[in-house]
């Protein structure tokens, strides 16, 4: 346990160029089993400028440190494949940290982002044995879709659509102003 007032708090900002040894760091980490699993190519975490800055339907965060020493500790990035779907990728918080906020924070940023946009739908994938992340995911009511195999792993695809929400058990459709 970390003695009294170490604790730094942190915010969330947008991917800079210097982000990315940090970001590099973070996403080796994360890997399971230390390797690249065989439905990625990891191509995007070489140039997350190209891969979500250049494109204005994407983008990338970052979660940082405030206190004495600033680092970053966390990554979210957001990208567009498809019209109206935005896709969460690479959300990694730094092991230690942890069940502090630090991803919950990044994945308001993320839907924030997809519903200033206009997105209709996120979709996300992640990994069976991610238990810590698929909880969170249904905290922000992400539904589970699909698991299917790749490789000796399976896969879990969840979505959240943005066009509905639930108003007392019901479906309202969202935009345009309610009476």
């Amino acid at each position: 346990m970390s003695p009294p007032g170490s604790e730094s708090s942190f915010l969330i900002r947008s991917f800079r160029r210097e982000d990315l040894p940090a970001c590099t760091q973070l996403y080796r980490e994360g890997l399971l089993g230390g390797k690249i699993a065989e439905n990625d190519t990891g191509l995007d975490m070489d140039d997350i400028e190209q891969a979500y800055m250049a494109n204005p339907g994407s983008h990338f965060w970052v979660a940082q440190t405030t206190g004495p020493t600033t680092q970053v500790v966390g990554m979210i990035g957001v990208q567009q494949h498809e019209d109206n779907v935005g896709e969460i990728r690479r959300l990694r918080v730094r092991q230690d940290l942890r069940r502090r906020g630090i991803g919950s924070a990044l994945i308001e940023s993320a839907l924030k982002f997809c519903r200033d946009r206009g997105y209709l739908k996120i979709a996300l994938d992640t990994f069976v044995e991610r238990e810590p992340a698929i909880k969170l995911f249904e905290k922000f009511h992400f539904r589970h879709s699909r698991t299917r195999a790749v490789g000796d792993k399976e896969v879990m695809h969840f979505y959240l659509d943005l066009y509905t929400r639930d108003v007392g058990g019901g479906q309202q459709q969202m935009g345009g102003a309610t009476p």
